[in-house]
């Protein structure tokens, strides 16, 4: 009887240590999925910081690119190589976002509303990096017009000293540049008949592209001038620029609504005005041919959803 009580005893004393042994195994895994929880649970918030950081970042940028109109081609650049590496970040963080969105759904640690909204959080990364791809798009066709024109005026005009027309793209727009000999005597705004050409020329490419307007810039050197009918500096590049603009518009037909005339006297020069070669440079007019305002704007706002 003594031998059938000690082996009940015994194995009831067995089977608690395998109780017991089940339980701290249970517990141990129940720990370390409820760390791994909350591993998950902190690289999601330092996901989610590192995307509105990015995302302000991004708007940074773009707000800088709305109001910078006349930044230099360099500028421009280095802007889109910045846009390109905010895209590449925001890419890395809607994978980790998804990636670690995935797990938590897994173990059910979220729930379905929450699921939802991180999704939508998601999702709008993905609409923001399509709008970025599509103002680079945009930028390059820009880029792309730009160099259209340039070849344009530079076939129409090939003719011509290249000291006495200048052309080239700076801050994103295309400036023709011709020296004051070309177009007009000395201290006179009425053009020459060589000027006349040129600006004939011109007016023939600009023509051809309806989606642009015209600046038109009269610059001095500092050397002072006055006569019964001009002033000073300002007012004599004033006149200049308002000459061409009424060449452009009755002789050629460029429309007026596209064009503005301005005078910057001797307060842009390109070189020096201390010898006799830097004021010859300084002394001309610029053609600034750019993209209409409305429609560059257009180029910046997001693409309707």
């Amino acid at each position: 009887m003594n031998k059938i009580f000690t082996f009940i005893l015994a194995m009831i004393m067995m089977g608690a240590c395998v109780s017991k042994k089940k339980h701290d195994m249970v517990t141990k895994e129940r720990d370390s999925t409820a760390e791994e929880k909350r591993q998950l649970m902190a690289q999601l918030k330092q996901s989610q910081d590192q995307y509105q950081d990015l995302m302000k970042k991004y708007q940074d940028e773009q707000n800088k690119l709305k109001s910078d109109m006349q930044m230099s081609e360099s500028k421009a650049m280095e802007l889109q190589n910045r846009i390109k590496s905010l895209e590449a970040q925001l890419e890395m963080a809607n994978k980790t976002n998804t990636n670690l969105l995935s797990r938590l759904e897994d173990m059910s640690i979220i729930s379905k509303a929450g699921a939802e909204s991180m999704q939508k959080s998601i999702d709008a990364i993905n609409q923001q990096s399509k709008y970025i791809q599509g103002l680079n798009t945009k930028i390059q066709m820009k880029d792309s017009l730009n160099m259209q024109l340039v070849m344009n005026l530079k076939r129409s005009l090939g003719d011509i000293n290249d000291q006495d027309v200048q052309i080239e793209v700076r801050g994103g727009v295309v400036y023709v540049s011709i020296s004051d000999k070309l177009l007009f005597r000395s201290g006179s705004y009425d053009i020459n008949p060589a000027g006349e050409a040129v600006l004939g020329k011109v007016a023939k490419v600009v023509n051809d592209h309806k989606e642009i307007d015209i600046l038109v810039e009269g610059h001095t050197d500092n050397v002072p001038i006055a006569t019964d009918k001009i002033s000073d500096n300002w007012d004599l590049s004033v006149l200049r620029a308002t000459s061409v603009t009424r060449m452009l518009q009755k002789k050629f037909g460029v429309e007026p609504n596209r064009m503005t005339a301005g005078g910057r006297s001797e307060y842009a020069p390109k070189d020096s005005n201390d010898n006799r070669e830097g004021r010859q440079a300084n002394r001309r007019t610029e053609i600034i041919i750019t993209p209409k305002l409305d429609q560059y704007i257009n180029l910046l706002a997001p693409a309707e959803k």
